[in-house]
């Protein structure tokens, strides 16, 4: 039978069972940043919860100034020479964190592609609705699939279809350029329009 010590690694004292396939403890967490004693820079640079510098102290001596507050010392800058420490509460920094990220991601704009679909005949008031979709559209700044539908033997004569389709993409010239010409597959002929780039 073997010990627990012999099975233990000698740097860490982590189970080699506790490893995941890369080798890593799966409870190391490299996202997370160091806090109080787990920060293990002989010397920090610490900054005041009111954003007053500290200067650059031990690690003992940051923890026990953030101690004497009430607060945390949270690692913000690792890679700093030295690195740099703040003395906040972590509880409301990783709200605070939590929250920028999700205005980020809300201000983030995800182009989508929105779907026109129209047949080889369409009537002239029609395809100006047609037009002023597409316009909203590549307006928000997403990207149109033009699809025109063909019935029985539409397809033998594609051309009306490229005519309407070629019509479409003048009309939105202003907003939209052509990112894909008009290709007939099977029984329809799609086309895409993207937003133009201001330049």
């Amino acid at each position: 039978m073997v010990s627990q010590e012999q099975t233990r690694y000698s740097t860490g004292g982590i189970f080699i069972n506790d490893r995941n396939r890369r080798g890593r403890d799966p409870r190391d967490n490299r996202d997370v940043p160091r806090i109080n004693e787990r920060i293990r820079a002989p010397q920090v640079r610490v900054i005041d919860a009111d954003g007053k510098q500290l200067g650059i102290l031990t690690s003992r001596q940051a923890n026990d100034i953030a101690r004497s507050r009430d607060l945390d010392l949270v690692e913000v800058a690792p890679l700093a020479n030295p690195p740099v420490c703040r003395i906040i509460d972590y509880g409301k920094y990783k709200y605070e964190q939590s929250k920028r990220e999700g205005e980020a991601r809300k201000r983030q704009k995800t182009a989508d592609l929105k779907g026109i679909r129209m047949r080889p005949r369409i009537d002239e008031h029609d395809l100006m609705t047609k037009v002023g979709h597409a316009r909203k559209f590549l307006l928000e700044g997403d990207k149109v699939k033009v699809t025109m539908l063909f019935r029985s033997r539409e397809a033998s004569h594609p051309e009306f279809a490229r005519k309407s389709m070629d019509r479409l993409a003048d009309e939105v010239k202003d907003v939209g350029q052509i990112e894909r010409p008009p290709v007939l597959e099977g029984r329809q002929m799609i086309m895409i329009l993207s937003p133009r780039t201001a330049t």
